[in-house]
């Protein structure tokens, strides 16, 4: 798929989960909606492009594949 449309996808849990008053389950809540609902080969290429500076992406769903990217490999 496509790393942008990757992005959006993942903007858009990242909008959903952000006005979560606990930021940090905010961070867990969006990991654990990419790990239940996308390929394991999309969740892959969105940790490919966050170490490769992760740009486009929100800062709240940069920190939480970085924080928790154990989970979504």
């Amino acid at each position: 798929m496509n790393v942008e449309q990757l992005i959006t996808m993942a903007n858009q849990i990242g909008t959903f989960f952000k006005s979560s008053p606990d930021q940090e389950q905010a961070k867990k809540d969006i990991v654990m909606h990419l790990k239940r609902f996308w390929a394991l080969s999309m969740r892959l290429q969105l940790i490919e492009h966050v170490q490769q500076e992760g740009k486009g992406l929100e800062p709240i769903v940069k920190e939480a594949i970085i924080q928790h990217q154990a989970l979504l490999a």
